[in-house]
């Protein structure tokens, strides 16, 4: 069973650099790279994907912002190898045509708002490169956004803060809630006027992980036009799992499979109904995923688990592509605009 996917975030920039000095080649071969290749992307009817350009919050300053300029540099040069797969894509209509050319339409994601060194034209530098979104923080609180897994300094966001979403509605660049403290959630909320995503978190009501989402805040994702998109991090998607991590790792991991990952889809569709749900692996971002859903080319597994509970081909149509569609599209007037202003 399959359905067209636009993925929410995947790592395979920073994999490179970690794992490959950044060489590109043999991205078609699974011994060369395991969770995404081309033909994963193929079998897993990927039509369109937000690379992330993500950097580890231990680089700050001005080294977060270079190595933040490789990252977009790695994207380029994958797509740029792989023309007959991936399409560099910016706004909706060029997802359009990309997958109507059969390719992946290939956006980025900005995974850290350290990476912008306390700058918003350095914020506007990667929005004219392509960056679609940016996430407010990653794993650790920085000078302007508390996050989730981290001491609060700011009582969500600061002051800079604040302008960083005022800025981000004003030249179209999508505010990712993951990551983030929920103060920072909730504030962000009240602050944009366009429809914010969680590129890669589950449901904190089934599993209490710090990085899962809280019930109230996915209430208020229906009046906001957002979309929660479920990620397959085995300790987000599983309580146990989680559970097991908190108590030191003693003895065998718990099992988590395609069936955790579906029942945070459930979970989200019945609170807030199917418009607002999504699909963000975080492939290559962690070591290990759940059983069926092992690489890039496993998405169908995920919908056959769905089918086999009722959803329909309309409801799994929006899970898979068209809510994250959606939310791009808000954003593109805003975004044609200032590149207009160059």
């Amino acid at each position: 069973m399959t359905f067209d996917v636009f993925d929410g975030h995947n790592d395979l920039a920073w994999w490179l650099r970690e794992e490959r000095d950044y060489s590109v080649e043999g991205l078609d071969d699974p011994s060369v790279s395991p969770f995404t290749t081309m033909g994963q992307l193929e079998q897993g009817s990927v039509a369109a994907q937000f690379w992330s350009v993500y950097v580890h919050s231990d680089i700050t300053g001005s080294r977060a912002v270079k190595a933040t300029w490789e990252q977009i540099d790695a994207v380029n040069r994958f797509i740029a190898a792989y023309p007959q797969t991936l399409q560099f894509a910016r706004t909706a209509a060029e997802v359009v045509t990309a997958r109507e050319a059969g390719k992946v339409a290939s956006l980025m994601g900005v995974e850290g708002g350290q990476q912008i060194d306390e700058s918003l034209a350095v914020l506007r530098s990667y929005a004219r490169a392509g960056a679609r979104y940016m996430t407010l923080t990653w794993s650790t609180t920085h000078s302007w956004a508390d996050s989730a897994t981290d001491e609060p300094r700011h009582n969500g966001l600061s002051e800079f803060g604040r302008e960083v979403v005022s800025e981000m509605n004003r030249i179209g660049m999508i505010v990712d809630l993951s990551h983030v403290a929920p103060t920072v959630m909730h504030q962000s909320l009240d602050l944009t006027s366009l429809p914010v995503i969680f590129s890669h978190s589950c449901a904190r009501g089934l599993n209490p992980h710090p990085r899962n989402i809280p019930d109230d805040v996915l209430d208020r994702l229906p009046d906001n036009g957002g979309v929660a998109m479920m990620t397959f991090v085995p300790s987000f998607a599983s309580r146990e799992r989680w559970e097991w991590e908190l108590a030191g790792k003693v003895g065998t991991a718990p099992e988590v499979t395609v069936a955790h990952v579906a029942d945070h889809c459930d979970y989200v569709r019945e609170r807030i109904g199917v418009d607002h749900v999504g699909i963000g692996g975080d492939i290559c971002g962690v070591d290990e995923l759940p059983i069926g859903l092992d690489n890039a080319g496993q998405y169908p597994n995920l919908f056959a688990e769905l089918s086999n509970r009722g959803w329909s081909d309309a409801d799994l149509r929006k899970l898979g592509f068209d809510n994250a569609m959606r939310v791009l599209e808000a954003h593109d007037d805003a975004c044609t605009a200032f590149l207009g202003q160059r």
